[in-house]
């Protein structure tokens, strides 16, 4: 009996930052209905905190945000980012057509800029262009991993992972953040999102046949550490 398909991975997080509810509502349920996981903060500080802790594939700033301008946390959002060896797309959503604020925007590192009223299936539609735009794959540290993040696909030390979904989620969040620890609650809200029939020990069985179909390819090394009591991460 052949094994089964692997479960679809997981869609990229997108992080919107908006203090107006009633667009919030309506780009948050345009992402999810189109299959992507979203999140939403009120203010620039929320985002920079949520950033800090978790990762994210992709942000949607307003400019006007009541504590942080949207220009000044797309620069910190940049840095924060580039300090975990990754990058941030970000998507400006803004009350203003100026063509002024439009390019100081773009030069400061967005990558699309929308004006408001928009259409939420447009800005769908522009997430998807940024997020396939040619970015390189991944390397996490000098572990071996390589993360092609858009063809959802991992090497590690030049073989090609075969991964479950569930296993490539894992993975994934680890390589998204080298060296940080994940708990599990987190492990479990990014990776297995509703399902609420699964808990710890689903984890904890999953970093184990992940970590056999590594030492099936380097029985060397484990960089998948447990930290008792917390959760796992990932050598960097």
């Amino acid at each position: 009996m052949g094994r089964p398909d692997p479960l679809p991975v997981p869609m990229p997080r997108i992080l919107l930052v908006e203090d107006e509810p009633a667009i919030a509502d309506t780009v948050l349920y345009a992402l999810r209905m189109d299959g992507f996981e979203a999140d939403h903060c009120l203010t620039g500080g929320d985002a920079l905190r949520r950033v800090r802790s978790e990762g994210f594939d992709l942000a949607i700033l307003d400019v006007g945000l009541p504590d942080i301008g949207g220009f000044a946390l797309c620069r910190e959002l940049r840095r924060v980012a580039s300090q975990d060896g990754g990058d941030l797309p970000v998507i400006f959503l803004t009350a203003h057509d100026a063509e002024a604020e439009r390019i100081l925007g773009l030069e400061i590192g967005a990558d699309d800029y929308v004006t408001k009223p928009f259409s939420p299936r447009e800005l769908v539609a522009r997430v998807r262009v940024v997020l396939r735009r040619g970015r390189p794959a991944v390397v996490a540290g000098s572990t071996g991993f390589v993360h092609d993040a858009q063809g959802h696909r991992i090497q590690f030390r030049g073989h090609l992972l075969d991964l479950t979904r569930y296993e490539y989620g894992l993975l994934a969040a680890l390589l998204q953040r080298p060296g940080a620890v994940l708990t599990r609650a987190q492990l479990m809200d990014r990776v297995w999102g509703d399902a609420l029939d699964s808990g710890d020990r689903t984890i904890d069985t999953h970093i184990k046949t992940l970590r056999a179909k590594l030492r099936a390819v380097a029985a060397d090394v484990d960089p998948i550490r447990t930290h008792r009591g917390l959760g796992y991460s990932l050598e960097g």
